[in-house]
């Protein structure tokens, strides 16, 4: 798979070309990060890989400059993530994973570790511990709220405390930090917030120690069970209680809110454990991650579904449907209704972008040409005055299959059939990476 091939080395270059015309609004910074291993490097697992950011510099219609860099974490420099004693290095990783800003710090994210401060040019100033606050790992998938400013994350480990919640508030001070009590070593890449609730996400991936030192050491365990959590995040100590669910694992949540009744709903990519077996083998984990007979009924392709669940706290219970046969991955919305009842998002296929309708039921999609691979399309708000929750455009790196090439796609978000608003050539082949951010100049007015 060329369009997944490491680059060699960092690079930059400026007043790039563009194909139609970029929206004088968009003037901010795009980055994306994703995996990237040092020349010689070998890895036996895709998500191992040094983060590496790839930033687009656009300004009032031009496309400004386009530059990548590693981001220099612990492991960078050649640490060891455990140490001697056994204890942890939460510098030595990969960084890889997202890059968000929160509080005028741009921070790198991978979900075993702690984020990393990165200036507007990419550079690396360094770990971020928030004055010594920060003791556990930080997920990759913080949820901003959109209405408070608070940045809501977790850590997940190994070994107890399993699970920790924390909360900054918006000038980015850690304010609120509680152990969340799981029965094991989850691994929990993702969580849901909504207005008052945080959503978990407790399902059958799990650390396995006979499997350390074999890639990435987690695989899915039958005998754990699969569950959703409730907790008031307005409620310092607020009680979880947790919604049993039908086996699956979630890598990605789109968004979740509280509805009229007071029902909580949860949008999410939902992989059945066949195909949760088949994306983990490909990207290299355990190598029979769930046993023979799993392996054998698995999807080619490891795909994943659009799925609702919808939770019930006056009477414990949970359903579940999906909301759509297509596999789809990367759902996206608008930020500003993140937590928050929102009609569309925007998620992926490998050569498509895909808008569904919440409340339409419509889906529609931006298929490019045959052989290009599209990543994580990412909404930016068109800015002053009143909008509908569509106005405004969807950024992508978009990637040849043989590698030859890449483009930062713009899309108008209101209306995918329509052809691409601009195309930014970029000087070299972007590899296929996981999820990135658009960061403007300033506030939107």
């Amino acid at each position: 798979m060329s369009h997944m091939t490491p680059v060699p080395d960092e690079i930059e270059a400026a007043d790039l070309p563009v194909t139609g015309a970029l929206p004088p609004e968009l003037t901010g910074r795009y980055f994306r990060n994703g995996p990237n291993p040092l020349p010689g490097e070998r890895l036996a697992h895709w998500f191992g890989g040094h983060g590496m950011l790839h930033g687009i510099r656009l300004r009032q219609g031009r496309a400004e400059w386009y530059r990548n860099r590693w981001v220099r974490t612990g492991k960078f420099a050649g640490r060891p993530h455990v140490r001697p004693d056994g204890g942890r290095d939460l510098t030595a990783v990969s960084a890889n994973t997202h890059v968000i800003e929160h509080a005028g710090r741009i921070l790198a994210l991978v979900e075993n570790g702690l984020p990393h401060q990165i200036s507007p040019r990419l550079d690396t100033i360094g770990a971020v511990d928030f004055d010594g606050r920060l003791t556990t790992a930080m997920t990759a998938h913080p949820k901003h709220d959109p209405v408070t400013g608070e940045l809501h994350f977790f850590g997940y480990g190994v070994r107890p405390p399993y699970l920790t919640y924390h909360r900054l508030d918006a000038s980015g001070r850690l304010v609120h930090s509680r152990e969340i009590v799981v029965p094991g070593g989850t691994m929990m890449h993702d969580f849901a917030i909504t207005e008052r609730h945080v959503v978990w996400l407790d399902l059958p991936v799990t650390f396995q120690p006979r499997l350390v030192g074999e890639s990435m050491p987690y695989e899915w365990d039958d005998h754990y069970g699969a569950r959703l959590g409730l907790m008031r995040h307005d409620r310092p100590d607020a009680p979880v209680h947790w919604f049993d669910i039908d086996p699956c694992y979630v890598f990605h949540v789109g968004n979740a809110h509280e509805d009229a009744a007071g029902h909580v709903v949860l949008d999410a990519v939902r992989y059945s454990r066949a195909d949760f077996t088949a994306v983990w083998r490909m990207a290299g984990g355990a190598t029979d991650p769930t046993g023979p007979a799993a392996a054998a009924a698995a999807s080619p392709d490891g795909t994943a579904r659009l799925h609702r669940w919808t939770l019930d706290p006056a009477t414990g219970s949970a359903s579940e449907h999906p909301l759509d046969d297509h596999p789809v991955e990367f759902p996206t919305l608008d930020d500003d209704r993140v937590g928050r009842a929102a009609r569309y998002l925007y998620t992926t296929d490998d050569s498509a972008v895909v808008k569904y309708d919440l409340d339409g039921g419509g889906v529609t999609a931006h298929r490019l040409e045959p052989g290009i691979h599209v990543g994580e399309a990412v909404f930016v708000p068109a800015t002053c005055g009143p909008r509908r929750e569509d106005d405004g455009w969807l950024l992508s790196i978009t990637t040849r299959h043989d590698g030859t090439a890449s483009r930062l796609l713009v899309l108008d978000a209101s209306d995918l059939a329509a052809p691409p608003v601009a195309a930014v050539d970029l000087p070299r082949a972007v590899p296929a990476g996981f999820h990135g951010s658009w960061i403007p100049d300033s506030p939107t007015v």
